[in-house]
């Protein structure tokens, strides 16, 4: 099994933050590579789109509005993993209150490629859709 985390400091509150991306169907706000989120079986599933036209349905697993976080898993994606489960965390910064940090991590078992390049692979996707967030932020 491989994993990666990206972290970014970003420049609003973590009330700020999680009100733009603690919704589990909110990511065609803030991330550019998600353009349509279809909200499935409830809402605890989510079939995203992207600008390619490709489709990622993914499973929410767990969430904490008081903690910030959730975390889901990919049923189906364009994606050479597999058992791929990954969380979205805001955190306080202590003295900062006009700043949050962001962490997105996952983990995955690679199908057909190798461990450092699916890192590679999830490592770039978490860090583009963080820069996209504190862009949105700083707008």
């Amino acid at each position: 099994m491989a994993s990666t985390s990206v972290s970014r400091i970003v420049p609003a509150s973590v009330e700020r933050v999680w009100d733009l991306i603690g919704g589990f169907h909110a990511l065609p706000g803030w991330l550019p590579y998600i353009t349509e989120s279809a909200a499935l079986q409830g809402g605890r599933v989510r079939r995203l789109s992207n600008p390619d036209g490709e489709v990622i349905v993914e499973r929410l697993v767990n969430a904490n509005e008081q903690e910030r976080h959730y975390s889901y898993a990919i049923l189906e994606a364009p994606f050479p993993v597999t058992g791929y489960l990954s969380t979205l965390h805001v955190y306080d910064i202590p003295g900062r209150p006009d700043s949050a940090e962001v962490v997105w991590s996952g983990r995955f078992v690679p199908q057909g490629v190798s461990d450092a390049e699916a890192v590679e692979l999830f490592t770039g996707i978490y860090r583009d859709g963080l820069d996209a967030l504190h862009k949105a932020l700083s707008g």
